[in-house]
């Protein structure tokens, strides 16, 4: 029998094994954005992906599936560093991820847009987010992460 996933709030002591998904310098600026530091530790890692300070969650069977951040950016219920395990991908769970922060930024933030920002070296990603229901636009700072593509959502497609 198949464990349950479940939507949860990040737990600290999982920190370990999310550093394990970032192998080199790209795939974690790819994640994390260009001023997060490799090599890492775990302390410089923890407070470059702030979750000490951003609302981070993850989905989990036992072990961590999947992480995300969701947080208020320009008025839209912006989404931040979402990964889903290497073991995992193809599962849907990027999707089970989106929708449930959806919903629980909706509850926090009440209805508004949705935003995420997507490297433009991801294009896996940058497949899902159009499926979802999201479009580029253009961010209000255009010297902001020019490496990533801006994107917003009136609302997430079903699952």
């Amino acid at each position: 029998m198949t464990a349950v996933v479940e939507f949860q709030r990040f737990d600290l002591q999982q920190l370990p094994e999310l550093m394990t998904w970032f192998p080199d310098a790209r795939t974690l600026r790819v994640w994390g954005g260009p001023d997060f530091r490799f090599p890492f530790t775990a302390a410089s890692f923890r407070e470059d992906a702030k979750v000490d300070t951003i609302d981070s969650f993850s989905l989990g069977d036992g072990e961590l599936a999947a992480f995300g951040q969701c947080y208020l950016r320009v008025e839209r219920c912006h989404f931040g560093r979402v990964a889903v395990a290497p073991s995992r991908r193809g599962e849907g769970l990027g999707s089970r991820l989106f929708h449930e922060m959806a919903d629980w930024g909706r509850a926090r933030f009440g209805p508004r847009e949705l935003s995420l920002f997507v490297n433009r070296d991801n294009p896996e990603a940058h497949r899902l987010y159009l499926r979802l229901g999201f479009r580029e636009v253009p961010y209000p700072d255009p010297e902001f992460m020019p490496e990533a593509h801006y994107m917003i959502a009136d609302r997430m497609r079903e699952r």
